[in-house]
């Protein structure tokens, strides 16, 4: 009993389901925000101009002709906002699940700090990642590929929060709503297809490594042959080679005179 439910806490630890999770919620940040920079490309600066000239509070006939530009705007930046927090959530998920399928002991604190404490998270989930990898021991001769991998995501990363946390704020000259374009997606795109990759790349190793666990034999593989006693039979006795052949008697020779004794030796008496 103590065996299957450790079977089962193994399994819900398995991080394959959170990885679908990151590459659902990943897809969707980047198809949101490719939406919003179309937008921002084509009507951006047309309705900036306008909420300008209306001082930001258009009424009458001037709020009927950009309340549905307004209000397209407002769905694209909360659908933006709501996939990069889900992607965040699947990810840190699936981060805790990893490192829990390497050891089922680890706490999910380091991973919680790692990305929240203010310049800890700009190393701190890198070096994290890496230590699961290292905790799957993959073979030898693919570390080189691994952190080229893992820089390039995290390296992407830092480029895109740096694009949206300073460039943004400081270009005054961009004179559209948000300012976001297509460097903001082309970065967002890179580290979004790298961070899938080492996702991709860890669950595959701890996949592989459950597989070549010990007692880790598929539930179908056939069951070993029963043993079966032999039957018992009576057992002649050996004949040996050397015997010489049994001789069949013919049968007595017929003699009529014994046929007619017999009675006649039977009336005497």
């Amino acid at each position: 009993m103590a065996r299957g439910e450790n079977n089962v806490r193994y399994t819900q630890a398995s991080p394959a389901r959170a990885a679908t999770a990151v590459y659902v919620t990943l897809t969707a940040q980047v198809l949101s925000l490719g939406a919003l920079v179309i937008f921002e490309q084509s009507m951006g600066r047309e309705l900036a101009a306008r909420l300008a000239a209306f001082g930001g509070r258009p009424v009458g006939a001037d709020a009927e002709a950009v309340v549905g530009a307004v209000t397209t705007f407002a769905v694209l930046m909360m659908t933006v906002a709501g996939t990069s927090i889900a992607a965040a959530a699947a990810y840190v998920t699936w981060l805790v699940r990893a490192r829990q399928a390497n050891d089922r002991s680890a706490a999910t604190g380091p991973v919680a700090a790692a990305w929240l404490v203010p310049g800890v998270n700009l190393f701190a989930p890198a070096v994290l990642v890496d230590e699961v990898w290292r905790g799957t021991r993959p073979p030898a001769g693919r570390r080189g590929r691994w952190l080229a991998l893992l820089t390039g995501w995290w390296l992407s990363w830092l480029a895109t929060l740096a694009l949206v946390t300073i460039r943004l704020p400081l270009d005054s000259s961009a004179g559209g709503l948000t300012g976001v374009g297509a460097p903001e997606l082309v970065c967002a795109l890179v580290a979004a297809l790298l961070c899938a990759g080492t996702v991709r790349e860890l669950t595959r190793l701890q996949h592989a490594a459950r597989d070549a666990r010990p007692g880790a034999a598929p539930a179908f593989a056939a069951a070993p042959a029963p043993v079966l006693a032999p039957i018992s039979a009576p057992v002649s006795a050996p004949v040996s080679a050397s015997a010489a052949p049994s001789v069949i008697s013919p049968p007595p020779t017929f003699s009529p005179s014994a046929v007619i004794e017999g009675p006649l030796a039977t009336d005497s008496h």
